[in-house]
């Protein structure tokens, strides 16, 4: 007859590794700031009286610049997401 060993054997748990690395986080702050800024840059530009139009509201502050920069933002989040640490 064999001899078994009654020795137990310890079982490797897998390592719990976080989804997202610090470069993620950082993406995703800088995101967050380049929508923030958008959303801050399009305030403003419109008339404290009614009676009185300001053409400033069309201004390129106003309709594009702050646009993009809301669009870069969201593309920003959207590679944070996606990007793996090699």
């Amino acid at each position: 007859m064999a001899k078994q060993n009654n020795i137990p054997v310890k079982e490797e748990k897998p390592q719990r590794t976080l989804p997202f690395t610090w470069l993620n986080y950082v993406l995703v702050l800088a995101g967050v700031l380049l929508i923030a800024v958008g959303m801050i840059l399009m305030i403003g530009g419109g008339s404290d009286d009614r009676d009185i139009f300001n053409d400033k509201m069309f201004d390129f502050q106003h309709i594009t610049l702050s646009v993009i920069l809301i669009l870069m933002g969201f593309v920003v989040e959207i590679v944070a997401i996606f990007v793996r640490k090699k």
